[in-house]
């Protein structure tokens, strides 16, 4: 069926998205990588994770994004790749962003590591076909007909802390600006700041908080992620995540870390319940995280000694 878009209704979506450039997750804790590339190879092992959301459940034309990131390590240089793919629809706008990072790191005090990263890539915008603009959208030529699409460059940077117990991380994305004229959009430019910290309950391993925030902005608006994570016996964790002006949602996960110890699967879920003026309209936001980690081991040559005396 054709979609009916009405300027008003567009208008009161985007106030309360944080313009959706790049995307919103409430377990960003496990997300560090799309939105800053000094990340990428910084924990040691090979990393995939997927992240789907479903935002404003019941609401036309709500928000749907997918994030599938990857990483890993280049020891021998001190160094990370990563790769970050997400797909975004939000109304009759669908989005497709790819970045490639670099990180390189350096280590601090022994454990701790400071990394600096860029990425570049590809941003994709494109407006389907399937609407009728009325008036005044209609008239309006700053809106562009339907069916157009328009690609262009992206590039981030930004440096990253990390120690056993402590991770920070300040970064920015889309720094060009770059003008997508045929679909009349501007990539706005962002700012993040990332913390977070594994407390030891009692110096008990087994009882970890891990409170954690993100702040991003564009230098127009600003919002804020709040979250703590209770993790039991480094195998279940259940939290809460609070952003502002948007949503609180509960979060829970699982995982398992494989006998040989080299590798780790995890899977989380959260539920945002909004709190904006969607309420009304909105059953609530659904997200899903996927992660599975390995260690690279060599294995062991076992060499046999000959004495020449004795073959």
């Amino acid at each position: 069926m054709r979609r009916i878009i009405i300027a008003g209704a567009c208008a009161l979506v985007g106030s309360v998205a944080f313009a959706q450039q790049d995307p919103q997750f409430t377990q960003y804790m496990f997300d560090r990588l799309s939105v800053n590339p000094a990340v990428a190879g910084s924990t040691g092992n090979i990393c995939a994770t997927m992240l789907l959301r479903q935002q404003w459940s019941g609401f036309d034309g709500a928000p749907k994004t997918g994030l599938i990131n990857l990483q890993g390590p280049l020891a021998r240089i001190n160094s990370g790749l990563g790769l970050s793919v997400y797909f975004d629809k939000l109304g009759q706008e669908k989005s497709t962003i790819a970045r490639l990072s670099y990180a390189y790191h350096l280590k601090v005090g022994g454990q701790s590591t400071l990394s600096a990263g860029l990425y570049a890539g590809l941003s994709g915008r494109a407006l389907d076909g399937n609407w009728v603009a009325i008036d005044p959208v209609a008239t309006d030529e700053a809106i562009p007909s339907a069916g157009k699409s328009a690609s262009g460059f992206d590039l981030g940077a930004g440096i990253y802390f990390k120690s056993p117990q402590l991770w920070l991380g300040i970064s920015s994305t889309q720094l060009p600006e770059t003008e997508l004229k045929d679909v009349s959009i501007t990539n706005k430019r962002h700012f993040y700041v990332q913390a977070g910290y594994d407390w030891a309950l009692g110096g008990n391993k087994k009882y970890t908080l891990q409170p954690s925030i993100l702040l991003k902005t564009d230098a127009g608006s600003t919002q804020l992620d709040l979250g703590a994570l209770f993790l039991y016996d480094n195998m279940f964790w259940l939290g809460v995540g609070y952003r502002t002006e948007d949503a609180i949602a509960p979060i829970l996960g699982y995982q398992y870390q494989f006998p040989k110890g080299d590798s780790m699967l995890r899977i989380g879920y959260s539920y945002d319940v909004t709190t904006s003026e969607l309420k009304n309209h909105s059953s609530g936001s659904h997200e899903v995280m996927l992660s599975y980690c390995f260690m690279i081991v060599k294995p062991v040559v076992n060499e046999i000694y000959h004495h020449p005396r004795f073959l």
